[in-house]
């Protein structure tokens, strides 16, 4: 039985700190394993009158914090002994070294010697060797056992990671046992089998093939922790960012990781567990966070792409897409100047593969069907084929509806009855997977991706939900403008980075959607400048007007035409000054598709009139198009005339949300599975006429 904490007054509080809650606790705090570390040699205590030895502390490196000499389980320093005073949080003379610490700083002197050298060419190759071989290792574990002296050395390169204010933070939990790892192993299928059921079917598909963790299959595995209490309250590095612990233990995870690369094991990091449960389920202390759950043991090969860039569930980004110069979004690599999101975009859109196209019409030709029997499917088929250079192309397999949300300003006009809060309204009912567009999305497999670029509600953090607000919707465009050419620009990249998103994530068909009340009105007004057409004959009943309501917005849409005189030959001058934040980011996910070579399919009126301005940027675009429906719509009639585009589909659907688009999804997919599946008349045995 322990005895009880001495007695002390708390320091008065701070008016300007915020205070916790303090949990009153009796007796004393324990010193437990998990939380002082046994040193490597017993400390030597003073006497009173015996002259200790003075130990020589190391200056520390550049940029790295001053700390006192801790004894830990992972350190060498002997004999390290800490007297009285040392203990002292404020030395007398403190705030006078602090103020020539900081006017040393102030005042640095240019450096005068050589920088400090780096490593040989071979010792740099070496690291770099290393970092990229590392894998995340699911197949082929061995089960040879894991000699002790190679794990500490593993231990040990984790324990030298970096940490904010040298806090230190992880524990490693090596477990052995079989029992514990069935018990774990247990877990993680429980929490595989819940996500696999939210998964859309396109996707849970693929998931159902992947092997996610190697629990049972590896002789070692081994837990790392962070304890956001290691260091007290004022650990240095963690006053506003209290989550830096976890950031600290995951430097040493990837620490172990390359170090047991080096030594030839392959580690597998398991994240199907529900974190609380794992931590009962070990017997840690409560308030430990579990950062991972690895996987430990030598392995018969190291794969040469990661597992699931192999499996197609994802793929590498560029590093181009992810270095910013100075600001968010100006992206250049060093010694480059910083290129433009769009021009890049555009010159990466080329025409389909002339080689590809014709091995795909000469496979028509061969197939055990009548040449030209499947119709359209045949162009679609043939198209897949010299989109993706390959004959017989990818099936188009996961996909993902991209909806883009956003208001409008010429809804004051009148040219609809519903009023703009059911855009944000309709947005929370996409994400609560309550609308026509769910619905058919679970039928076909395809994911849902909404995206506020522009609602004028502000929208709460959602599951599901991509906050990328250019505006509070536009300004009414018969008044000005509906947006700024930069706005417009930074819709359209928008879009553009939706499609790289959804394409790394591994996705390999995109479908348009949208919701905006009032969005069919500046649909009409784009449609009436690329075609040419009189707005009469584009603007539509939208979500069912009468009569006066249509001709009121037929009107409107003269006005704006009027008013702006829109050029074609400036399709982003046209979207600034007619168009909606959600035509400009469809515009750029139709562009962004294409650059990647991935299929886009088409939704409605609103997605014909995003069709029109890409088609105007980068004409090749219409590569990767495909028209999914004929909406009710009549400007939607003029827009695939314009492009040239056959739809799929024509029920005289209306309603947008990408609703078309899914409905021919199983259309395009079945195209490219025919051109897999099929057998040739040689192949068959089957005699041609």
């Amino acid at each position: 039985q322990t005895g009880p904490l001495p007695p002390s007054a708390p320091p008065a509080p701070d008016p300007e700190q915020p205070l916790g809650q303090f949990v009153p606790v009796e007796g004393q705090v324990p010193t437990t394993p998990h939380l002082a570390p046994t040193p490597p040699q017993p400390l030597v205590l003073p006497t009173q009158d015996a002259q200790q030895p003075v130990a020589m502390v190391p200056a520390p490196r550049e940029g790295e914090p001053v700390t006192a000499p801790a004894a830990t389980g992972g350190e060498h320093a002997p004999d390290v002994v800490q007297q009285a005073e040392d203990l002292q949080t404020r030395a007398a003379d403190q705030e006078e070294q602090e103020e020539e610490s900081t006017a040393a700083v102030a005042e640095a002197a240019q450096p005068t010697g050589p920088a400090a050298p780096g490593y040989a060419d071979a010792e740099r190759e070496a690291v770099l060797k290393v970092m990229r071989e590392r894998r995340d290792i699911r197949n082929g574990f061995r089960s040879d056992p894991i000699p002790h002296e190679v794990l500490l050395r593993v231990l040990e390169a984790a324990h030298t990671a970096p940490s904010v204010g040298h806090s230190q933070p992880w524990d490693f939990v090596v477990i052995r046992s079989a029992e514990t790892r069935r018990t774990m192993h247990e877990l993680a299928m429980r929490q595989r089998e819940a996500y696999a059921k939210s998964l859309p079917k396109g996707r849970a598909k693929q998931f159902k093939e992947l092997k996610i963790e190697a629990i049972l299959d590896t002789p070692v595995n081994i837990v790392v922790t962070a304890d956001p209490t290691r260091g007290g309250r004022h650990t240095l590095g963690r006053y506003t960012q209290p989550q830096m612990a976890p950031y600290s233990s995951a430097l040493a995870v990837e620490n172990l990781w390359l170090a047991a690369r080096a030594e030839g094991l392959g580690v597998g990091w398991v994240s199907f567990f529900d974190e609380r449960e794992m931590v009962r389920a070990l017997g840690l202390p409560e308030h430990l966070e579990v950062v991972a759950y690895l996987c430990v043991g030598y392995v018969d090969e190291f794969p040469d792409e990661p597992e699931l860039m192999q499996a197609g569930w994802s793929k590498r980004r560029p590093l181009s897409w992810v270095v910013h110069e100075e600001t968010y979004g100006r992206r250049a690599l060093p010694g480059e100047e910083p290129h433009d999101l769009l021009a890049e975009t555009v010159a990466q859109i080329r025409p389909l593969d002339a080689k590809a196209l014709g091995e795909a019409w000469e496979r028509q030709k061969r197939m055990t069907k009548p040449p030209g029997a499947l119709g359209m499917l045949e162009i679609i088929s043939a198209q897949l084929s010299g989109l993706s250079r390959q004959c017989p192309p990818p099936i188009p397999e996961p996909a993902a509806v991209a909806i883009f949300a956003g208001d409008h300003g010429v809804h004051a006009q009148g040219v609809t009855p519903w009023p703009q809060e059911v855009t944000a309204q309709m947005v929370a009912n996409f994400l609560g997977g309550g609308a026509v567009c769910n619905a058919f999305a679970n039928q076909v497999g395809a994911e849902v991706c909404v995206v506020d670029v522009g609602v004028a509600a502000d929208l709460p953090a959602t599951p599901g939900l991509l906050p990328r607000k250019i505006r509070g919707g536009t300004s009414d465009m018969t008044t000005g403008p509906a947006m700024t050419r930069e706005e417009a620009k930074a819709a359209i990249e928008v879009g553009i980075e939706t499609a790289r998103d959804l394409v790394a994530a591994g996705n390999k068909a995109l479908l348009t959607g949208e919701m905006g009340i009032a969005n069919t009105t500046a649909s009409a007004a784009l449609i009436a400048v690329f075609t040419g057409a009189d707005p009469a004959e584009v603007t539509g009943r939208g979500t069912g007007i009468n009569d006066e309501t249509l001709a009121r917005k037929t009107e409107v849409v003269r006005r704006a035409l009027d008013f702006h005189q829109p050029d074609p030959a400036d399709p982003i001058g046209v979207l600034a000054a007619i168009g909606g934040f959600e035509h400009a980011a469809m515009v750029g996910l139709l562009l962004g598709g294409a650059s990647l070579r991935t299929p886009v399919i088409l939704d409605g009126v609103s997605a014909g009139a995003a069709a029109l301005v890409a088609r105007a940027i980068a004409p090749e675009v219409l590569a990767a198009c495909i028209a999914g429906h004929r909406s009710a719509e009549p400007g939607h009639v003029a827009a695939l005339n314009k492009l040239g585009l056959r739809p799929l589909v024509d029920l005289d659907l209306r309603l947008g949300e990408g609703t078309g688009a899914l409905l021919a999804l199983p259309l395009v997919q079945s195209t490219a599975r025919a051109m897999h599946e099929v057998a040739t008349f040689d192949s068959a045995g089957v005699t041609e006429k």
